[in-house]
């Protein structure tokens, strides 16, 4: 009896569930009243929101609005009832930097629908939080020097590259600091020696393999590639092997080592960089003219790092990079992914990690960038915060070719657009080296 009651009522509650799911939820625009979203420091932005029903305007509705300065540090609140045209919601900065406006609507039949705006105010005057330390090149010159004392020994295993042009290679290479340069290579079929330039495929945060087809599509743009894991782990495994890591061994491993030098997790990550720029430019292949290196998020701050640490690197290209101003507290303003100094119970910033940051900060390494650099920056990302990009960027010295893609209405994200622009960048790199 109690079965058969049970199944009664699953069938007359699903088609009220079907008809709730099948619902299409409203539509809520916000959009600044510039189509660059770019002001200048004390110029008020206007914030146009505009609530959907369909193609209709869904009017009398309650809609609360947060604004913030990139969407972490409070600026002000409050609601907003919508109508048959736009509403407005207005605000202004003193200082350099970016607004956020986010827009929620509760709707009675749907999840809560949110979009989100953003507004950038004389980001290009947005300075460092904090300079490199004093002996910024006299360490990382040290820790150069562990990879000379500890010769490369690269162990090489074909692999099937699915490309009938293209030959690939499973790549592990000894580096200090314990874990390896594990890779994946690809090279152009038959290529004749100091024929080719280099690229390096740093990785985005996670834990996961280096990525085969990534390293195919760079020797399919005429390049010697090498995609490389970030975390000197074995390629190829299943995927729970990794999942398996990411929940274990390699768990938080961004905020390991936080407040101490010898042991932040970083450090070995900035020295497989290296290794592998080294071995990329012992390759035979090498046509000792382009080194290439791009990622997104902390493979984007990686490619900064890289070039600020290595002068033979020729083109650098960041994608929304991570790692970037992590004492971006001191200045009152978001630090970049992984915001590795923590907080104690107080809220007071742990002293130990603001200085160790110091040496692991992608804008720091930036300030040594020599070699033509392109950067995108999604101004309502809320990973990688939008003023810390501009941070690193700006840290570029003046007299070195630079580019910042500003996207106003993007996010954490690198989409198909950008790495087709970035894709051709390469291409004209390639063409000047020739």
């Amino acid at each position: 009896m109690r079965r058969h009651l049970a199944i009664t009522v699953i069938l007359i509650l699903l088609p009220a569930v079907r008809s709730l799911a099948a619902e299409p939820a409203p539509k809520l625009e916000v959009k600044p009243d510039r189509p660059d979203a770019m002001y200048h420091v004390r110029e008020t932005v206007t914030f146009n929101i505009l609530l959907r029903d369909g193609n209709s305007p869904l009017e009398g509705k309650e809609l609360t609005y947060k604004l913030s300065k990139d969407g972490f540090t409070p600026l002000a609140s409050g609601t907003i009832t919508s109508a048959a045209g736009v509403v407005t919601v207005k605000q202004s900065l003193d200082e350099p930097g970016v607004i956020h406006c986010d827009v929620t609507y509760a709707a009675p039949t749907t999840r809560p629908v949110i979009a989100t705006a953003g507004a950038a105010f004389d980001p290009e005057k947005i300075e460092a939080s904090l300079p490199p330390p004093d002996d910024f090149d006299a360490f990382w010159e040290k820790e150069r020097r562990r990879l000379e004392d500890e010769p490369a020994h690269p162990v090489l295993t074909p692999v099937e590259s699915h490309d009938a042009n293209v030959d690939a290679f499973d790549v592990q290479i000894n580096c200090p600091g314990g874990a390896p340069v594990s890779a994946y290579l690809a090279i152009p079929k038959h290529a004749k020696p100091k024929s080719l330039g280099a690229i390096l495929y740093p990785h985005s945060a996670g834990v996961r393999s280096s990525d085969l087809p990534h390293a195919v599509r760079g020797a399919k743009l005429g390049l010697m590639a090498l995609d490389i894991n970030a975390h000197g782990i074995v390629n190829g495994k299943p995927d729970k092997f990794y999942l398996d890591l990411y929940n274990n061994e390699l768990r938080g491993y961004s905020a390991r080592g936080a407040d101490d030098l010898e042991k932040v997790y970083f450090k070995g990550m900035f020295l497989r960089l290296l290794r592998a720029l080294d071995y990329l430019t012992t390759r035979p292949e090498w046509d000792g003219r382009v080194l290439i290196v791009e990622g997104s998020s902390q493979g984007g701050g990686q490619a900064l790092v890289a070039a600020g640490l290595d002068h033979r690197v020729t083109l650098c290209l960041a994608a929304v990079p991570a790692l970037c101003d992590h004492t971006g507290f001191v200045a009152n303003r978001a630090s970049g992914w992984p915001r590795i100094v923590p907080k104690d119970a107080g809220g007071k910033y742990n002293e130990k990690a603001t200085q160790v940051a110091r040496y692991i900060d992608a804008m720091n390494f930036a300030t040594r960038i020599q070699c033509p650099t392109w950067v995108t920056v999604g101004f309502i990302d809320k990973t990688c915060a939008a003023t810390s990009v501009y941070a690193g960027y700006n840290a570029i010295p003046a007299g070195v070719e630079k580019h910042i893609l500003p996207q106003p209405a993007m996010g954490h994200a690198f989409p198909t657009e950008l790495i087709a622009k970035y894709d051709d960048i390469i291409r004209q790199h390639l063409a000047q080296h020739p």
